[in-house]
């Protein structure tokens, strides 16, 4: 059974298509990512799936129970790392626990406890203002990873990065992926991202968008920067 699984999902804003009939499906520990153009519908389709937009058409599942339009089953993680100023880094990553009732310091010391598999070590007690984007990113996937340990929509994740940044942070951020054996649905920042971090690609169309092709990638190398040092790349 599939983890996730989009059936025939349609959505229109004021008369105007965005998506059609659209459907995907995701297996455990997988990594699949979507590409199209900007402004095709792709976040629409990740609000839909996240329960945080219902679709006219079409139904979500996760492990086979229908979550249309439940939000709080799949983590959303967004372009921006969305951490909160005022907060230590502990304390944004233990939200998603503490909002679910689980007491703080029992909420800090279960985050706390992931900070060194996230390349954190020794930044609990500081301020997004006081760590680099990289780590930022880092501590927004490990909240994202505490929401729901079974899908994450990561919708963009390491565009606000520099180049070389975003290199190095997605090629943690997959091992971190692959390690947890979490399922992931990522719209990358361009092609070259979607074709080093993904088992299987869905290409979408201009709006309406539905799905035109679906790529299946088999790298011998996993690791994104192992991927695009082989020669089937380009």
């Amino acid at each position: 059974m599939p983890v996730l699984e989009v059936k025939g999902v349609s959505k229109s804003f004021d008369g105007e298509e965005i998506i059609r009939n659209i459907s995907l499906e995701l297996k455990e520990g997988e990594i699949v990512s979507l590409l199209g153009v900007s402004g095709g519908g792709k976040t629409t389709l990740f609000n839909i799936i996240a329960g945080l937009s219902t679709p006219d058409e079409g139904n979500i599942y996760l492990e086979g129970q229908e979550i249309t339009g439940k939000p709080g089953n799949i983590s959303y993680m967004l372009q921006k790392d969305l951490l909160l100023p005022y907060r230590t880094l502990v304390d944004n990553v233990a939200l998603p626990l503490t909002i679910r009732g689980m007491k703080k310091s029992e909420a800090r010391e279960k985050a706390a406890g992931y900070f060194e598999e996230f390349g954190l070590e020794g930044a609990e007690k500081k301020y997004p203002a006081e760590i680099s984007g990289g780590m930022k990113q880092r501590a927004a996937l490990l909240r994202t990873y505490l929401f729901s340990e079974k899908v994450a929509l990561l919708d963009e994740p390491f565009s606000a990065l520099d180049y070389q940044t975003r290199l190095s942070v997605c090629d943690d951020v997959y091992k971190i992926i692959r390690e947890e054996k979490k399922t992931a649905l990522l719209i990358p920042h361009d092609i070259s991202e979607a074709i080093s971090v993904a088992d299987k690609i869905f290409v979408l169309s201009k709006r309406p968008a539905k799905v035109v092709a679906e790529h299946v990638l088999e790298f011998p190398e996993t690791e994104p920067l192992k991927r695009r040092e082989n020669k089937e790349f380009s």
